[in-house]
Formats: C-alpha cells, structure tokens, sequence
C-alpha cells in the first residue's frame, strides 16, 4: 500500500535520493495521465470514470475540471484508502528506506479540489454495472496487462462506457505476466493488437510514452515508459 501511495501521491523528485535529479520528463504518473486525457477533452465534459484507480489520484486530478468522477477498482484496500483521502484529504504512511527502517510520510489531496465530486467503488473491470452509463472521458491506466481477458476488455467492455465524441486514455508498459493473464491471451505485438480491437468503435488522436518511478526503497527504483494512447469514440 505505502508504495502505491507513494507514486500517486508523491513527486519524483520527493521519491529519489538527495541530490539525485529526476529523469527529464518525468513528472508523477497519476497527475500526467489526468492532464493528457483533460487536454484531449471536447465539449464541456461531465462525467469521467477511472477505470483500475488504484488509490485515487488520477480520479483527484480529474476532479478538478470535471463535475462527476467515479473511480472502481478491484482491490478493496485501495478503494478503502482512496474513501479515506476523499473523506480526511491526507493519509498518514510509512515511506520503506532500508531493510525494515521507514519513515513517515503523506499523501495529500489539493486543497483546490472538491473531493465531493468523487465516487470510489471496488469492482471487477468485466462486472461493471450498467446503471454507471456512459462517460465523456474513460482512462484505464496501466490496466490491460493486468486483466484475464483483455482483448474481451477491449472490444467488449469499453466501447459502451465512453459516450460518441467521448475520449479514452489507455496506458500500459505491456508487461505480460501469467500471474494475471493466461499466456495464450498476452497481446501479441500490443499496440497493433489494440488499435485493431478498437477500430470500430474509436480513433487514434495521439500517442507518446509516459515515463513513471516506481520506488522498492530509497535505494531502488523501477524506471519505466508507458505506451500512451488516446483515443476518440466515434458514432455507432
């Protein structure tokens, strides 16, 4: 939990050790992911739902610009943390530094966000009730190399989430693992393979990589690119 925490809540320059300079580009992956998909927004969107939140900041951040927020994931002790942030707007934890030594730290929500417009659920991504409806911006961060199914998850699940003129932000380093998903459904060639899947019912607006730190202790790091799309839903 603690290293979740961290890399939503904290910067990269917080996270590195002293008089260590963070890698050009890169800024916390959470706040990045929720600008790119606002900048990609269209026509005063109202609704937007964060798809595998994890502990909440991507849902915070896009609180800022939009009216309803909703934020499912399947793990219940990050909803729980995520409901906590909402409720008090900070979270005491404890920063790992070596061997079993932590030390205290914060994650805290902006004073600038209305943290009543949030709605955090536990759920599965393939059980997701139709009474949500649909969203002017979807985004499923870091999500589609964690699923059982996720071809099913393209083609199936998303389309009727994200509302025509609607805009979707997938993010993945695409790293397969059958801890998650059965070998015979890794994506073969990934990007290829989502841009087929959701040829008919989106557009491809942009695409970049979207650099993220992931800290173990205060002396190891996972340095790691995203491939970020964007995506546009277009008309029946």
């Amino acid at each position: 939990m603690a290293e979740y925490l961290a890399f939503h809540y904290l910067e990269p320059a917080d996270l590195l050790p002293k008089g260590v300079p963070a890698p050009k580009g890169l800024t916390n992956f959470p706040k990045a992911c929720a600008r790119l998909l606002l900048s990609q927004s269209r026509n005063r969107p109202s609704r937007a739902l964060d798809l595998g939140c994890a502990v909440g900041r991507s849902s915070f951040e896009l609180a800022r610009k939009i009216p309803e927020v909703i934020g499912i994931d399947y793990s219940r002790s990050f909803i729980r943390a995520a409901r906590q942030l909402q409720k008090k707007g900070k979270i005491r934890f404890q920063l790992l530094e070596e061997g079993k030594t932590t030390k205290p730290s914060f994650a805290r929500v902006s004073s600038q966000i209305d943290r009543k417009r949030l709605c955090f659920q536990d759920g599965d991504a393939f059980r997701i009730s139709k009474k949500l409806g649909a969203f002017d911006l979807v985004l499923a961060a870091n999500l589609i190399d964690r699923l059982p199914e996720p071809e099913r998850f393209l083609k199936k699940v998303l389309p009727p989430l994200v509302r025509p003129g609607g805009t979707l932000l997938l993010t993945s380093p695409y790293t397969w693992s059958s801890d998650f998903t059965p070998q015979t459904r890794w994506l073969q060639d990934s990007f290829s393979t989502i841009q087929r899947s959701l040829r008919p019912h989106f557009r491809l607006l942009h695409r970049q990589n979207l650099p993220f730190l992931l800290r173990e202790h205060r002396r190891k790091f996972q340095y790691t690119f995203a491939d970020a799309t964007l995506w546009r839903r277009v008309s029946p």
